[in-house]
């Protein structure tokens, strides 16, 4: 088949690759500005992997959306809604669109698939691809296991059954509002994480990753979703990536903010915690975890204070 990848960092110039890699054609776009999408173009890879020469690398979106009917979308979650009103203009065919990032749009508070249905309706078929994996971890042939999930179980099976291999195993769902969720708030757990290992208190990620789960599985009830998803693999199942890996860049955001070092890549929960914030208003429901983060990153409180404080609540029943 032919598969699209929107989106040449990290993440998505390995979807590339992998895709190329069970059977499938593809084709790679990136923006013209993008200095990943120039390496590419000269090198034939990036720091991490060589394409294989019959990947097809681009710049011209509408060349982009015209090779098939089934495209892929790695990009920063605050940029989906400008790209979507893109792809709507330069096609009218129906599409299949398979967001593989994780967030919350920060002015709407709305999930990444309503942000593809404010823009475009129903236009377009939507599902989300999540859960663990790296980059440096997949091309050692170490296996993972992730999840598809959309409104259409269909779809998802579909999905699923094109996109399995040995090195990852495709599992699919039926919430794909706790899918989501899980997906974009485990990154602020790993923000989280990241500040107790840069103060040393790397024993108490146990207990925020049990808070954690709880946390968002009230969130998600809320939200009209079903708890049970964030102990899947969108979330709980992410854990450990996300918690524990030195390739996570949101545990790795938390360190070096904690430990006053700059950091220059994308952690997705950097963002994502702005729009928790904002439902916790809109459904009102106490989230400390999402508080503690963003009070430390965007009221400069102190980082000791506020993360200790999560472990220093009120004595109450667990469950």
């Amino acid at each position: 088949m032919n598969f699209t990848v929107l989106g040449c960092g990290r993440w998505g110039t390995y979807i590339a690759h992998y895709l190329n890699t069970i059977g499938h054609d593809v084709l790679l776009w990136g923006r013209n500005d993008s200095v990943r999408m120039k390496t590419l173009i000269n090198s034939g890879g990036n720091e991490y992997l060589k394409l294989d020469s019959k990947i097809i690398l681009t710049t011209d979106l509408q060349k982009t959306l015209d090779y098939s009917d089934t495209i892929f979308i790695s990009i920063n979650s605050q940029h989906l809604r400008n790209l979507t009103e893109n792809i709507s203009k330069c096609t009218t065919s129906e599409k299949t669109l398979v967001l593989c990032m994780k967030g919350i749009e920060n002015k709407t508070g709305f999930r990444l698939t309503q942000v593809i249905d404010d823009v475009c309706g129903s236009r377009f078929n939507t599902a989300v691809w999540v859960g663990p994996g790296h980059v440096q971890n997949f091309l050692n042939g170490i296996p993972s296991c992730m999840t598809i999930d959309s409104a259409s179980i269909d779809l998802s099976r579909k999905l699923a059954q094109q996109l399995s291999s040995d090195l990852i195993r495709i599992y699919y769902g039926n919430d794909i509002i706790g899918t989501e969720i899980g997906a974009a708030a485990k990154n602020v757990v790993g923000i989280a994480a990241g500040m107790l290992d840069g103060m040393g208190y790397h024993s108490l990620k146990g207990a925020l990753m049990a808070r954690g789960a709880s946390e968002f599985s009230k969130l998600v009830v809320a939200m009209g979703g079903k708890a049970e998803t964030i102990f899947g693999l969108s979330h709980l199942g992410d854990y450990e990536a996300t918690l524990f890996s030195p390739f996570s860049h949101n545990r790795k955001f938390g360190e070096d903010f904690v430990k006053g070092n700059e950091f220059n890549m994308l952690a997705e929960g950097v963002s994502t915690v702005k729009s928790l914030i904002m439902l916790s208003k809109k459904y009102k429901l106490d989230l400390p975890i999402s508080k503690a983060v963003y009070e430390v990153i965007y009221e400069k409180l102190d980082i000791k204070e506020s993360i200790m404080k999560l472990f220093s609540r009120p004595l109450k029943s667990e469950f």
